[in-house]
């Protein structure tokens, strides 16, 4: 009989409700009928909440039970949950019993070494299914489990999801979402946008990433450091109220996506600048279509998927830092997305500009992006372009029209 496999005998972290969300994010934003494996469950735990508040009609979830649960108590937790739960999830004694999933997670962070860690890994890969994800955390302080952390992410690289850190969580802990086998394209339509951890929530439909956390925690420091180093000068104000502007850059609002599977979304607010059809061998032959829209600094830098599709390649051109908003912009310092959809190759450029220096991107080539789905954000100003299959998209929008990321329908898919 195999239990819940251990691997290290040290005292084990606690999982908090933000990174149990991030543990159960790929099994919450299946909207299709999914199967679950959630290995070292403890009743009491974040984690068989969060799972159990995922269940959809269709659904199944398996709990195999942890160091700190056993069966009879996760049974007569589930049963007190209701009928409609107790159909939906069944409680085994060990992995042994279980079937393969389409997600499995791991309600227990890992605390021991790399070797354990891909022991645990082996252990657990003949209970994914083809294209499963494997979901597990691990601290994320200088000095605990780096090793383990460093070789879960390489493991799960070649058909990746991404890693996660949950910094509001006592220890922080990085969440890594691993795949070992590619996800069929079709299935990024049935997802929903994944939970970030990226983003700190303000209010229900506002937040801010997590880029815009630390920047302004710089510009409070800076005033901090102005404050003591020259207490009788107004000097620290300066940075001081910088700080609100800094991080009201990076907002990051919710959206309400167009569920019309042929729409595609913008990938950035902004101004449309261009629409245009082009040739462009690095997507592959025939002509795109490609529509450009420049970002000021007052607009939402947020980035999101405008289709659904699975990363197929992601590089970096260099170049110069133009005006994004001026012709020599296509030589700018641009990163690349390409995505394999239902309606063939779509590519989406993130252009540095005047200002912008810096561009982020969150998904690794292997992962599956819902439309509207946030993947990246560049830095204070900038363009971003959108390539669709010229011969299956016909735009609806003109230049001059202002988009709204993720909401706004700039083209549609004709067949």
């Amino acid at each position: 009989m195999t239990a819940f496999p251990t691997v290290s005998v040290a005292p084990v972290p606690g999982v908090g409700d933000r990174a149990a969300r991030a543990l159960t994010a790929e099994f919450a934003r299946q909207n299709a009928a999914t199967s679950a494996l959630l290995v070292g469950a403890d009743h009491a735990s974040a984690v068989v909440a969060a799972a159990v508040e995922a269940l959809l009609p269709g659904d199944t979830l398996t709990l195999v039970p942890g160091a700190n649960s056993s069966t009879d108590l996760l049974r007569g937790h589930i049963t007190g949950l209701g009928s409609w739960v107790a159909d939906r999830v069944k409680v085994v004694e060990s992995l042994d019993e279980a079937q393969p999933s389409d997600v499995v997670i791991v309600g227990e962070p890992l605390t021991g070494t790399a070797e354990e860690a891909r022991s645990l890994i082996d252990q657990l890969g003949k209970y994914l299914s083809d294209g499963a994800v494997l979901s597990l955390a691990a601290p994320a302080g200088p000095g605990r489990t780096q090793g383990a952390a460093a070789e879960l992410f390489r493991q799960g690289a070649l058909f990746g999801v991404g890693s996660d850190l949950v910094v509001r969580n006592q220890p922080p802990l990085r969440v890594h979402k691993l795949r070992f086998s590619p996800a069929e394209v079709s299935s990024a339509s049935k997802l929903a946008p994944a939970f970030r951890t990226s983003s700190v929530p303000l209010t229900s439909t506002m937040h801010i990433d997590s880029n815009g956390v630390a920047a302004a925690g710089i510009t409070l420091g800076l005033a901090l450091l102005a404050r003591r180093a020259r207490p009788q000068s107004k000097l620290w104000l300066v940075p001081a109220l910088l700080a609100a502007p800094v991080a009201a850059f990076f907002r990051d609002p919710e959206r309400d996506v167009p569920s019309d599977p042929t729409a595609v979304t913008s990938s950035a607010d902004g101004k449309v600048l261009s629409v245009e059809r082009m040739r462009d061998e690095r997507f592959g032959p025939g002509e795109f279509l490609r529509i450009a829209v420049f970002l000021s600094v007052f607009d939402v830098h947020v980035n999101r998927a405008p289709v659904a599709g699975r990363v197929a390649d992601y590089f970096v051109e260099e170049g110069g830092y133009a005006n994004a908003a001026t012709a020599a912009a296509e030589h700018n310092v641009a990163a690349y997305t390409v995505l394999d959809t239902e309606y063939g190759t779509v590519a989406i450029a993130q252009r540095t500009g005047l200002i912008a220096r810096r561009i982020v991107q969150r998904a690794p080539v292997g992962t599956l992006l819902a439309k509207g789905e946030r993947y990246g954000l560049i830095r204070f100003g900038s363009r971003t372009d959108v390539y669709l299959p010229a011969d299956r998209a016909e735009s609806l929008v003109s230049v001059g029209e202002r988009v709204v990321g993720g909401s706004t329908v700039i083209a549609r898919f004709t067949s």
